[in-house]
C-alpha cells in the first residue's frame, strides 16, 4: 500500500512539473509582451485604444490574449500527456480550457482547475486505453474513441462538478468583499492581498481585481495599490527564497530567477505559478506576504490609478515610495516562509 501511494505520487509531481515546464514559456513570452505594451502605449492603452491599432497595442493585445487564452489549457493538457502519453493530450487541453470559464458562466477555476483536470484526464485517457474492442476497433481508440468520450467527460465534469461549487464560492467571497469594504482597513487589506496571491489569475484572484476595479471607478483607488503589491508579492518572493537558499531548489528551478523578478516589476503574478504548481504549500506563504502588503497599502492610504502596469506605471501612484515598501516587505515575508517550509534538494530526493 505504501508502495502504491508513493509511486501515485511521483507520477502526480511528475505530471505537475510536466504542465508546469510546457506552460513555462506560455507564460513568460505573454507576460513579457503585455509588459512592453504598457511601457510603449501608457497604463491605459487597453481602454483608450483599439486592438491592434497601433503597435503598442498590437504587442499588447498579443500577450495578454496570448497568456488568457494558452496558459492554463497547456497546463491541463500536458499534466495529462505525464500521466497518459500523447492521447491525454486532446482530452487533458479540453479540461483545461474548461478552468477558464470560456462562456463567462462564473465557473472559472483557474491553473488550480487546470490541475485538477489534466490529473482526471490523465487517469481517464489511461481507462479508456483498457476498453476491451475488437482488435479491428482498437486502431479508432486514439484518433476518435478517446478523444470523443474523453473530451465529451472531463468538459461535463468541469462544468457541473467542479464548476458549480467553485462559482457559489466566488459569489461568496465577492459579497464578502463587499461589506468587509465599509469596516477595518487592516482586515480588508489582508483579505484583498490573499486573494489576490492565492490563485494567481484564477476566480479568487478575478474576484478581488474586480472589487478594486469597481472601486477604482467609484473614486477609490487604494484597492488598486494593493491588487498591485500582492500581485507582485509571489514572484520577488521566489526570487529572493532562491536567491538565499540556493541548495533548496534544483539548477532548473533557480533558472527562472530572472523571469519572477521580471514578473514582479511587471506585476505579473503568473510567473510564481510553477514554483506554486511544484509544491502547494508555498500559495499560503504568498498569501500571507500579499496580505501583508495589502494591508499596508490600505493602512498607508497609497491610491494607483492605473489598472495594470507594474512599475512602469509608478507615475499614477501617489506614494510611490511607499509602495515599493510594501512589496519588499510582502516579498521577504513570503520568501522567509518559503525556506521556512523547504528543505535541501538531497534531503528530499533520499526521502
Amino acid at each position: 500500500m505504501n508502495d502504491t501511494l508513493k509511486d501515485m505520487k511521483e507520477t502526480l509531481l511528475g505530471a505537475i512539473q510536466t504542465g508546469v515546464s510546457y506552460m513555462l514559456p506560455f507564460v513568460v513570452a505573454g507576460g513579457i509582451l503585455i509588459a512592453l505594451g504598457f511601457a510603449l502605449g501608457g497604463y491605459d492603452i487597453p481602454n483608450t485604444v483599439e486592438p491592434g491599432r497601433n503597435f503598442a497595442s498590437t504587442i499588447f493585445w498579443i500577450g495578454k490574449i496570448g497568456l488568457s487564452t494558452f496558459m492554463v489549457p497547456i497546463l491541463g493538457g500536458y499534466v495529462a500527456f505525464s500521466i497518459a502519453d500523447k492521447p491525454g493530450i486532446c482530452v487533458g487541453m479540453f479540461g483545461g480550457w474548461m478552468a477558464t470559464d470560456p462562456w463567462g458562466m462564473g465557473y472559472g477555476s483557474g491553473f488550480l482547475g487546470a490541475l485538477i483536470a489534466g490529473i482526471i484526464a490523465g487517469y481517464l485517457v489511461n481507462g479508456l486505453k483498457k476498453l476491451p474492442l475488437p482488435n479491428a476497433l482498437r486502431s479508432l481508440l486514439p484518433t476518435l474513441i478517446i478523444p470523443v468520450i474523453g473530451c465529451a467527460v472531463i468538459c461535463l465534469l468541469m462544468h457541473y462538478v467542479i464548476g458549480i461549487p467553485l462559482g457559489s464560492m466566488v459569489t461568496s467571497l465577492t459579497n464578502m468583499l463587499n461589506t468587509l469594504g465599509s469596516g477595518n482597513l487592516i482586515i480588508l487589506g489582508l483579505v484583498h492581498g490573499a486573494m489576490i496571491a492565492f490563485d494567481m489569475g484564477g476566480p479568487l484572484n478575478k474576484v478581488s481585481y474586480a472589487f478594486a476595479i469597481a472601486c477604482m471607478e467609484a473614486g477609490n483607488y487604494v484597492p488598486m495599490s494593493t491588487a498591485f503589491a500582492a500581485a507582485m508579492t509571489p514572484p520577488m518572493a521566489m526570487a529572493i527564497a532562491m536567491i538565499v537558499k540556493k541548495n533548496y531548489f534544483t539548477p532548473e528551478d533557480r533558472t527562472s530567477i530572472p523571469g519572477c523578478i521580471a514578473g514582479c516589476l511587471c506585476m505579473i503574478t503568473e510567473f510564481a505559478i510553477p514554483h506554486a504548481a511544484k509544491d502547494l504549500r508555498r500559495i499560503p506563504c504568498f498569501m500571507a506576504g500579499s496580505g501583508v502588503a495589502g494591508a499596508m497599502c490600505y493602512t498607508l492610504g497609497i491610491t494607483m490609478k492605473a489598472p495594470h502596469g507594474g512599475l512602469f506605471v509608478l507615475f499614477a501612484c501617489n506614494k510611490p515610495i511607499h509602495l515599493i515598501l510594501c512589496i519588499a516587505v510582502g516579498s521577504i515575508v513570503s520568501a522567509i516562509l518559503v525556506m521556512a517550509i523547504g528543505k535541501p534538494v538531497e534531503q528530499e530526493i533520499a526521502e
